[in-house]
């Protein structure tokens, strides 16, 4: 049965102002047993959080009409700096972000490695709906859309 994410309660708040943060959080995950209150595994909500951090330093192949990226582009500030919406469904053009099946050890792996590659590489490529953006506008996006889905991992109690 699919989950209606836009109305998923208990979802844990976060707020990440820097790419370490995102790490830390992800460190706090593995402490435990991880399980997901939406649609996707642990391992697949980290694996879909890594494909954009690697397509940001490597490039994303998907095509956005035009009047979209026009729309999108004047609320880019609110983008990069509010908390995004939960309940998001990606168009069937955006099927290269959507994850693969990952075990939770992958994920972890996965968004360690590209977490680094963010801090030491400084290439990055155009966002397909809001274009050119800088180092500093591409950490926020992260932070961001880090903060959407790892909020939706939770620890399972012991």
């Amino acid at each position: 049965m699919t989950i209606n994410t836009s109305k998923v309660t208990d979802r844990r708040k976060l707020a990440f102002n820097t790419l370490d943060e995102i790490l830390d959080d992800v460190d706090y995950l593995c402490q435990g047993k991880v399980r997901s209150l939406g649609n996707w595994s642990p391992g697949q909500n980290l694996n879909h959080l890594t494909i954009l951090m690697l397509g940001c330093l490597d490039g994303i192949d998907v095509k956005v009409p035009f009047l979209t990226r026009t729309a999108v582009s004047l609320i880019k500030r609110r983008i990069l700096t509010k908390q995004m919406s939960p309940g998001l469904q990606l168009p069937k053009a955006a099927a290269a972000l959507l994850p693969s099946e990952t075990t939770w050890e992958q994920g972890v792996q996965e968004i360690r490695t590209a977490l680094n590659r963010m801090k030491t590489e400084s290439q990055r490529h155009a966002h397909p709906v809001l274009r050119e953006l800088s180092r500093e506008q591409w950490d926020q996006l992260h932070c961001r859309h880090c903060e959407l889905h790892l909020s939706f991992l939770v620890p399972e109690a012991a």
